[in-house]
């Protein structure tokens, strides 16, 4: 197993140097919207699921590459790995480069958690729904998880965490874009009170086919309900302008051109991380190159045809 993928571009972290903590699809939600399809193991169990050593092993390998941030995320929930403190401290020994966790949150309840997070330098957690209904429809959590207790859990970390806290709030339309749900939402968000508010929506192919995307004109209306405004997550396009992330997107539209080719085909035919590849298809189908179909449950990307330049990158 690979731990580190990157870097890979990101909205909010530029070079992100990811490090992949639990096992592929272990996670304490199974969300409608997620790229990488079903939870295949809904926990709430913390251990080591991969050896710390390992992990910091390659990590130092790939300090070389000089990325914006060393972002703690991958195919699973990252607070469920029981070393996580010693991780982050160590990691700090090892370079300034600053540490980001992407997390769902679920786990912020526990006061072990949030101490094991305090010394990373941005946190950013999820609010997906403002209801019970409609986090139990969204999110499908692990039977142990309410709603109360997630969101209790993201505003005691506001009081303790003393570096930088933002929230993403995952919209979907006919879901919690609806104006009711929105509000509910923002109400959740005062009470949270983190430094920064990011709306984000399906951009990618998601576990559900009924998980929708808001489009960029009704996002930017419902930024303006939060207080301050939230922020909307721009399409990232010509964020692989640098030489090596239009190397890696290059392998991945001639590799698609050849075959029709799955995400694992793409990962495993190239050699890099999942993510990697997601990132890669993700520009290149916004950018109109791909076609993509299903063959019984998998997603199949193919190049079309007159996919020949790839100038606009």
């Amino acid at each position: 197993m690979s731990f580190i993928f990157g870097p890979v571009p990101s909205r909010r972290l530029g070079r992100s140097l990811g490090v992949d903590l639990v096992p592929f699809k272990t996670c304490s939600y199974d969300c409608i919207y997620c790229q990488l399809g079903r939870t295949t193991c809904k926990t709430v169990e913390r251990r080591e699921w991969v050896p710390l050593e390992d992990v910091l092993a390659e990590l130092k390998e790939k300090l070389a590459s000089q990325p914006d941030y060393i972002t703690l995320s991958g195919s699973g929930e990252p607070t469920l790995y029981s070393r996580l403190e010693e991780l982050i401290a160590r990691v700090r020994a090892m370079t300034e480069i600053p540490i980001a966790v992407l997390t769902n949150g679920s786990l912020l309840w526990r006061p072990d958690v949030r101490r094991e997070l305090h010394d990373a330098h941005l946190v950013v957690p999820s609010l997906d729904a403002g209801s019970v209904g409609m986090f139990q429809a969204v999110n499908r959590p692990h039977e142990s998880l309410s709603f109360e207790t997630m969101l209790q859990g993201l505003i005691d970390f506001r009081k303790e965490f003393p570096g930088r806290y933002w929230l993403e709030v995952f919209l979907l339309a006919g879901y919690t874009a609806i104006d009711s749900e929105v509000e509910k939402i923002v109400e959740c968000v005062r009470r949270i009170r983190p430094d920064r508010v990011q709306l984000n929506t399906a951009t990618r192919p998601t576990t559900e086919d009924y998980a929708v995307m808001v489009n960029h004109e009704r996002m930017m209306e419902l930024a303006k309900r939060f207080d301050p405004p939230a922020e909307v997550i721009a399409d990232y396009r010509g964020v692989h302008a640098g030489s090596e992330f239009q190397a890696g997107r290059q392998s991945v539209l001639e590799m698609v051109q050849r075959r029709p080719c799955s995400l694992d085909d793409i990962a495993a035919g190239l050699g890099m991380h999942r993510n990697e590849a997601i990132k890669y298809v993700e520009e290149l189908d916004a950018e109109g190159l791909l076609e993509k179909q299903y063959s019984g449950k998998t997603l199949f990307y193919s190049g079309k045809h007159q996919a020949g330049n790839t100038k606009n990158a």
